[in-house]
């Protein structure tokens, strides 16, 4: 893994884009995640996962995924909306006081937005939003939608021998998906094209 430091992590990101979002299309449900990176002194550049908390009704019960979530009629744009539910979700403060989010220097960028890919999921499209943290960031499980909470480094993630599948039980039988596996967790579906997408761009 080439990107061993936030600094360089910077350095490879510039040219992705910094508009903030606000979406149009009244149709679709508009959502933000944040990729949460930290880097504490003499330690590799962290990854901020949460474990979803079990519920019959989110379609992504028990997932392992990024902070983020639906937007509310009171985020002006997207990007308030990824601050917004890491902020509820976790504690983390990714931006304090600034009247204009998109210059701090910890936002670093917006990835291209992505939908599921199952029919059985209602309309939505997602817009990863970039972060660098601040080095002593404490993230706990503050939200009863959040079960726990899990960091990761970046090199872990590009490690080969943390790549794994999943096998999903659907009312068609089971299919099997690529995944990053840490211990019992499993990062599949949308967090992992998302994660998939990011990882490509450090290298």
């Amino acid at each position: 893994m080439p990107v061993r430091t936030l600094d360089a992590v910077r350095s490879t990101l510039p040219a992705l884009p910094r508009t903030l979002v606000i979406p149009r299309e009244k149709d679709r449900v508009h959502a933000a995640v944040a990729l949460v990176l930290r880097q504490r002194p003499a330690s590799p550049v962290e990854l901020l996962l949460i474990k979803r908390a079990e519920h019959p009704k989110d379609p992504w019960s028990g997932h392992m995924a990024l902070p983020g979530g639906r937007m509310e009629d009171e985020d002006p744009h997207l990007l308030a909306t990824a601050v917004r539910e890491t902020r509820e979700e976790t504690g983390v403060e990714l931006w304090r006081d600034s009247p204009n989010p998109a210059g701090d220097g910890r936002f670093l960028g917006l990835l291209p937005r992505v939908a599921p890919s199952s029919r059985a999921i209602p309309r939505v499209a997602v817009v990863p939003h970039i972060f660098a943290a601040e080095p002593n960031a404490e993230a706990h499980s503050l939200s009863q939608e959040v079960e726990r909470i899990r960091w990761v480094t970046l090199e872990a993630l590009a490690d080969p021998g943390t790549h794994d599948s999943i096998e999903v039980d659907f009312s068609d039988g089971p299919r099997r998906f690529p995944g990053y596996r840490f211990a019992d967790d499993v990062v599949w579906g949308l967090t992992y094209r998302i994660l998939t997408d990011f990882l490509d761009r450090l290298r």
